[in-house]
């Protein structure tokens, strides 16, 4: 029962402008919105003033330059706090990884602009280069170290795959949330598994000087959507259109940016596409496969 609250209550949880820069129209805002003059960004599971400004102070920036607006960020408390922030038109842009679009766009309307395509973008399965365990049946028991409670790749994809593999993840696993210090404990026999992204996983393996003949993987998960900008729908069509197309323009001056730091290596050879409402399909499933799809 424990385990099964950690997905109900994250989801629960929901509840100056750059020079020689022409500034998108200011005309297009929409009046209802109380931003007239400025944009709040947000990213989803950057918690807190002090992560956004060390982990996307220079992206905040680049986009001012690029849009030709102050941009002032809008901190959260966890991963869904943007929602009902959307819903009050409270901040303008967010940031948001695929689980947490699927509900920003079911609870609050907001619209999909931009998708940083990542390519090796999968949930992978490991387990110890000497473990016995070679199939996730064989898991059945054992203890499981997961991502962040609602992480797409660490946490929701991985549920789905031990559930196609016959498996409760709720009475047969124990699942224990680790974010990227699983690999450690999986280094050392904490845990007796470990689930990640594949092109993350290929970034901490050479931070923390470990090899891939230390581990072995059991399971590899489908593709999944990357992350995704949305905009609040309070704005003017006409407006996040120019928002858009400006940061499709920009699109290696803005991913520049992001890459200035380590928490962001994993768009290492990303591009910016328009993001596509459909493509996100994959994660509604997941959320129906683990019995919480009447929340989107």
């Amino acid at each position: 029962m424990k385990r099964r609250k950690l997905i109900c209550n994250f989801i629960w949880s929901i509840g100056g402008c750059a020079v020689g820069v022409n500034p998108v129209e200011s005309s297009s805002y929409n009046s209802n919105n109380s931003t007239s003059n400025h944009l709040k960004f947000a990213v989803a599971d950057a918690v807190g003033m002090e992560n956004l400004q060390r982990d996307y102070g220079a992206f905040r920036t680049t986009l001012e330059q690029v849009l030709g607006i102050p941009i002032e960020f809008f901190p959260v408390e966890n991963r869904t706090a943007a929602a009902p922030a959307l819903q009050l038109g409270q901040v303008n842009i967010v940031l948001a990884g695929p689980s947490e679009y699927v509900i920003f766009h079911s609870r609050a309307k907001a619209i999909p602009i931009i998708s940083i395509q990542r390519h090796n973008y999968y949930p992978i399965i490991l387990v110890r280069a000497d473990s016995k365990i070679k199939s996730l049946a064989q898991l059945k028991g054992k203890t499981i170290g997961m991502g962040k409670i609602g992480s797409t790749s660490g946490h929701l994809a991985p549920t789905k795959m031990l559930m196609d593999a016959g498996l409760d993840p709720y009475n047969d696993v124990k699942m224990i949330m680790l974010g990227n210090q699983g690999i450690q404990a999986l280094k050392k026999g904490e845990v007796d598994a470990w689930t990640i992204a594949w092109d993350t996983y290929k970034i901490l393996l050479e931070s923390e000087g470990l090899s891939e003949k230390d581990f072995s993987i059991i399971a590899q998960g489908e593709l999944l959507p990357s992350d995704v900008f949305v905009m609040n729908n309070q704005l003017a069509p006409s407006f996040i259109e120019n928002v858009r197309s400006r940061m499709l323009e920009n699109h290696d001056k803005l991913l520049d940016s992001l890459l200035l730091t380590t928490v962001n290596q994993s768009y290492q050879g990303s591009r910016f596409v328009p993001a596509n409402d459909a493509d996100y399909n994959i994660i509604r499933e997941v959320y129906k496969k683990i019995g919480q799809g009447h929340f989107l």
